[in-house]
């Protein structure tokens, strides 16, 4: 099985209302065997814009990134997060 991964670039604008969505999002994480690769540590933008915030997320496979993402669990983190931070979320097939 191939596994899969999140790839998250955010910029968060209130981190004390960010708190609320790392909070809710872990249920989500945790059922899907979530695991994280990188988390917001320094990093250095080369080509494009950038964000302020970088995530690496590692899953088993794409049914369970996708899961994981569209999970009830997920979507109430996700409208949490909506409201304190801009960013993007790719799901990448590994190699």
């Amino acid at each position: 099985m191939t596994k899969a991964y999140w790839i998250a670039r955010v910029d968060v604008r209130d981190p004390e209302g960010y708190k609320g969505y790392v909070a809710a999002a872990k249920p989500a994480f945790e059922r899907f065997g979530a695991k994280f690769i990188a988390r917001g540590g320094a990093h250095e933008a080369v080509e494009g814009p950038g964000r302020a915030r970088n995530v690496i997320i590692e899953f088993a496979s794409m049914d369970d990134a996708r899961n994981c993402y569209f999970s009830p669990e997920y979507q109430h983190a996700k409208s949490i997060r909506q409201q304190f931070a801009d960013g993007e979320i790719m799901l990448v097939e590994g190699i």
